[in-house]
């Protein structure tokens, strides 16, 4: 017998975030997105959806965290913004998914979710789907782009002066799990084995797989009875088949792969909100990757392999011919 996923009531925002990295495009990803049918195609699979439009943000002057760190105000206006509607469309009942929006977004999502959870008084996880670890504190990133520091800063790591408030709920770094790594900065490294994050990069993920590593997450946020804050960055995805990114890196993880991750967190229904970041429309191939975010966001509320139509372009006598 074939269940349907159970129904969710699901807030798509639009998070323009442009700041965080040095390649100009990103704030296109929400429009990108929706061009590309998310709601409509989460709406017809069953769930409730309402888009509520691009948030805005006002530059916090007052935040300086070094010459070295590019567009510390700006992000942290983002930043502050964004922790709060995570945590208010949460606390409605609400599934938000976030649309990037470059990575540094990723500070203020996680930081709501993680005080929502911390009300709650359930633990915080977080699946960081990424070809990178963004596991940089403002003086150890080489490039002063702070698209590569959010995982840092929800976990606590200093140096990013009162961007919110050092009380803050936190991520538990043993609670944090890099899935698809493969561009790790040496001071990172470092930084990840201190803390004691998980790291799945792509060599143990060829070694172990997809399946095995994605239900031993499962098990660990299950019986924690955790809340799971997915960050899927469209750089972990092989460039061959998203290149709508401007930190491509080769190697990342196959349509196949991709969608298992996702099939499996349906099943197991234990996500309960997303980013999606680093969508970089200027650089797609006539919104190739912008599609494929939207097929494997819909994998992640329920479509099934079976329910996908064929695609334009086989020969006669082809697939569903």
């Amino acid at each position: 017998m074939i269940s349907k996923p159970a129904k969710n009531k699901i807030a798509l925002i639009g998070a323009p975030v442009d700041a965080g990295g040095s390649c100009p495009g990103c704030l296109m990803g929400p429009a990108a997105l929706r061009i590309a049918s998310l709601e409509k195609t989460l709406s017809s699979i069953g769930h409730e959806v309402k888009d509520q439009g691009d948030l805005s943000a006002i530059p916090i002057s007052s935040i300086d965290l070094g010459p070295h760190v590019k567009d510390a105000a700006e992000v942290s206006g983002w930043t502050r913004e964004l922790e709060n509607v995570a945590y208010d469309t949460l606390s409605q009942d609400n599934f938000p998914i976030f649309m990037g929006g470059d990575h540094s977004l990723a500070m203020g999502t996680l930081s709501g979710v993680t005080r929502y959870a911390a009300d709650a008084g359930r633990p915080q996880f977080v699946l960081w789907l990424d070809a990178h670890a963004d596991f940089n504190a403002p003086e150890t990133s080489a490039s002063g782009n702070m698209h590569g520091m959010p995982l840092a800063f929800a976990c606590g790591l200093p140096g990013f002066g009162d961007i919110l408030p050092a009380t803050r709920a936190m991520v538990p770094p043993e609670n944090v799990y890099l899935f698809g790594v493969r561009s790790i900065d040496s001071a990172e490294r470092a930084a990840l084995e201190q803390w004691g994050v998980n790291v799945f990069d792509m060599r143990v993920i060829d070694e172990e797989g997809v399946g095995a590593l994605m239900q031993r997450i499962i098990e660990t946020v299950s019986s924690a009875d955790g809340l799971l804050h997915v960050s899927f960055d469209v750089d972990f995805l092989d460039p061959e088949i998203a290149p709508g990114v401007g930190t491509m890196v080769p190697g990342g993880a196959t349509f196949r792969e991709a969608h298992l991750v996702m099939e499996m967190l349906s099943d197991a229904r234990l996500a309960t909100s997303l980013d999606l970041a680093e969508l970089n429309p200027s650089l797609d191939d006539r919104g190739k990757s912008a599609r494929l975010m939207v097929e494997l966001t819909a994998s992640l509320f329920g479509l099934q392999v079976f329910d996908r139509p064929t695609r334009a372009g086989w020969q006669s006598g082809g697939m569903n011919d």
